[in-house]
């Protein structure tokens, strides 16, 4: 049952998740290559080194964020009801 119960809040967490993995990384993003804006994978501008460490570093903390969160919210639940959500 609290599987059931846990489904909506993982859901719910998990995109306030993906928006501040986002904003995490515009800042981070930011912080490093003094740029506004990542590089999309079709600009021209930039070289494939740019492109694709872009791309690692965005997904990398899309990775940390959402286990993060995961985990946070399955400890949460066993705090609530004394069982891990996937038990």
């Amino acid at each position: 049952m609290n599987k059931v119960l846990y489904k909506p809040f993982s859901i719910a967490f998990s995109v306030a998740g993906g928006v501040a993995a986002g904003i995490v990384f515009k800042q981070v993003w930011r912080r490093l290559s003094g740029e506004d804006e990542a590089p999309a994978a079709t600009s021209r501008e930039y070289g494939w080194g740019e492109v694709l460490a872009a791309a690692a570093l965005q997904g990398a903390i899309f990775a940390v964020v959402k286990a993060a969160i995961d985990r946070g919210g399955a400890a949460g639940v066993r705090r609530l009801t004394g069982e891990w959500p996937d038990d």
